[in-house]
């Protein structure tokens, strides 16, 4: 719980008899979030993309791939960004040349959002260097080991989605401004 200190900013709990000693496999998942920020931060630096941008492809590739269709509202609900900042994201990657605008082909009122090659090139170039260092890592697992690291990173994704539900739940509706 956050409290506001005599002298300023917001404290926050610290480990101590009161909470116990931090959870290690926590605090190395805290660090993993903040490093892989930091890369993409830096990464997307180097292509003149913001952060925001480049989870826009993430969200359109994820969906793409499952076969689904991606429309500015999909992306406006996965990004948590009002109407106006989804529109000015969509005309960013449009007008860099990573995303086109498409009429459905069975509603032609609906517009679905496609990456295009460029997205695709730069996606690679942007991810291939990370993903050759985890791929190093990872060559030092077995596949038991990355078998159960699978099923608890699938069960931290899991139980931080219901987390981020249970949070929108509890705010006015809207998104984010941007």
């Amino acid at each position: 719980m956050a409290g506001q200190t005599a002298s300023g900013p917001p404290s926050f709990p610290q480990a101590g008899p009161e909470f116990g000693p931090p959870n290690p496999l926590l605090r190395l998942l805290q660090e993993f979030t903040i490093e892989a920020n930091r890369y993409v931060d830096a990464a997307g630096d180097r292509k003149d993309m913001h952060r925001t941008d480049m989870n826009a492809l993430a969200v359109i590739m994820r969906h793409t791939a499952r076969g689904e269709v991606v429309t500015p509202g999909v992306l406006r609900k996965e990004l948590n960004l009002s109407s106006p900042a989804t529109t000015a994201l969509i005309d960013r990657l449009d007008n860099s040349g990573h995303v086109v605008r498409e009429r459905h082909a069975t509603d032609r009122r609906q517009v679905q959002l496609k990456m295009t090659p460029k997205a695709f090139r730069d996606g690679g170039a942007i991810f291939a260097p990370l993903a050759q260092h985890m791929d190093s890592a990872m060559a030092g697992f077995s596949a038991a080991e990355l078998e159960t690291v699978t099923r608890f990173m699938t069960a931290m994704v899991e139980a931080t989605a219901a987390a981020r539900e249970e949070s929108d739940d509890e705010k006015p509706k809207g998104g984010h401004p941007g």
